[in-house]
């Protein structure tokens, strides 16, 4: 058999076998409005590729991507029918390059690869994602923050974990939070094994909250809770911060488990106890202000905001059955300092120990309070600043009017 007769064979298998889903190869014959007449080559079959089946610009003019002539591969979408001797075919570059573009997805997704792509348009819900073929991003999986707004997005470039793929439904879903996820705790490891719980660090404010502020110490982001950001009460954190600032901040908790470190603002200054006691010493007498009174006795101001408990056993020589049978909230009293304990942040006063007109066994002798005083006074003592728990005094109070 001649070498033309093999050749005739070759072209009329190739014709009879073009189905729907081939591969073939095509050459341009002629360029109308919005589609590209083509010849599969060797085989006499003719068919058009859409605009929109060779470029996803729909705006795009076609004379400008190729000329007659030009050959490339094409995917057989299916027979146009007609009356054409050897029928028609359309064709489809975009989705032989999507075919081809889930097949490398596919291996990046079984290998956990990440991939890059291309924000090409919003939706409701999310974004549209060039990869090589069309992916979507859900808002819930651009970020490890919630994002509002979308529009930002369009025209950038990022990097993505694919989550799910199914070439058969065209289904691509994709997630920049798995990234950002993984880079972040990466980042704490790196972090987290140089800080110890007590260090004190140099931080940059990144973003407030209302329940607090987000520090920066060496890229990764430490939370300072509202509490922890002055010893006064902040309603909100932006009344004393702003975003790119520059503070000091103590590591007071380091979470591996939930990647998470806690930092204070306020522990690296003094606090008002500290301040307040730092010139006042056991013995010293002074004049203070009553500010509350209780039923075990009478808390007077030592410094602002800072106050001293008064036990009712100290309040005078006499016996006291309540202090506010002899004491008044707003009345100057002088007082003497009879402890002061800067692990509990407590300060004990007497009103009877600071009379000059006292006997001399109460002026050269310390009074010995009872167990149950001191235990007393420990009931009604926190680590407050102000030395007592407000919560623990009215309910007391209440106790004792059942």
């Amino acid at each position: 058999m001649s070498e033309n007769s093999n050749q005739f064979l070759d072209a009329l298998k190739q014709m009879q076998g073009v189905e729907g889903g081939d591969i073939v190869d095509v050459e341009v014959l002629d360029i109308e409005d919005g589609q590209i007449d083509v010849g599969v080559e060797n085989a006499g079959v003719e068919g058009v590729i859409t605009r929109r089946e060779y470029t996803s610009d729909r705006n795009a003019d076609l004379r400008d991507l190729v000329k007659p002539g030009d050959k490339f591969k094409a995917l057989v979408l299916r027979r146009a029918g007609g009356d054409k001797e050897n029928g028609e075919f359309f064709f489809s570059v975009t989705r032989l390059k999507e075919r081809e573009a889930y097949d490398k997805l596919q291996k990046d997704f079984e290998d956990g690869n990440a991939v890059e792509g291309t924000v090409t348009s919003s939706v409701r819900g999310g974004l549209i994602v060039d990869v090589g073929t069309r992916g979507f991003l859900p808002a819930s999986l651009i970020s490890n923050r919630y994002v509002s707004d979308l529009k930002p997005y369009i025209g950038k470039t990022m990097k993505l974990k694919i989550t799910e793929i199914d070439p058969n439904k065209n289904r691509l879903i994709l997630s920049h939070k798995d990234l950002v996820e993984e880079e972040r705790e990466e980042a704490f490891d790196k972090v987290a094994s140089q800080l110890v719980v007590g260090d004190v660090v140099e931080g940059k404010v990144s973003r407030l909250t209302n329940f607090g502020a987000f520090i920066d110490v060496g890229g990764v982001d430490g939370l300072v809770h509202i509490s922890e950001i002055s010893y006064k009460h902040v309603d909100k954190p932006s009344d004393v911060l702003k975003v790119g600032q520059d503070v000091k901040v103590k590591v007071i908790g380091i979470d591996n488990d939930r990647h998470r470190i806690s930092l204070s603002i306020k522990q690296t200054e003094p606090s008002p106890f500290e301040q307040a006691t730092a010139d006042l010493n056991e013995g010293d007498i002074f004049e203070g202000e009553v500010k509350s009174l209780t039923n075990f006795g009478a808390f007077v101001e030592v410094a602002d905001g800072i106050q001293g408990l008064v036990h009712v056993s100290e309040i005078s020589n006499k016996h006291v059955d309540k202090p506010s049978d002899v004491l008044k909230v707003g009345q100057s009293v002088k007082v003497k300092v009879l402890n002061i304990d800067p692990s509990d942040r407590r300060i004990s006063l007497s009103i009877k120990a600071a009379d000059s007109n006292a006997s001399s066994e109460n002026h050269n002798s310390r009074p010995r309070r009872s167990r149950n005083e001191n235990s007393v006074n420990k009931k009604y003592m926190s680590d407050n600043d102000n030395g007592f728990a407000l919560g623990d005094i009215i309910g007391d109070q209440l106790k004792d009017r059942k």
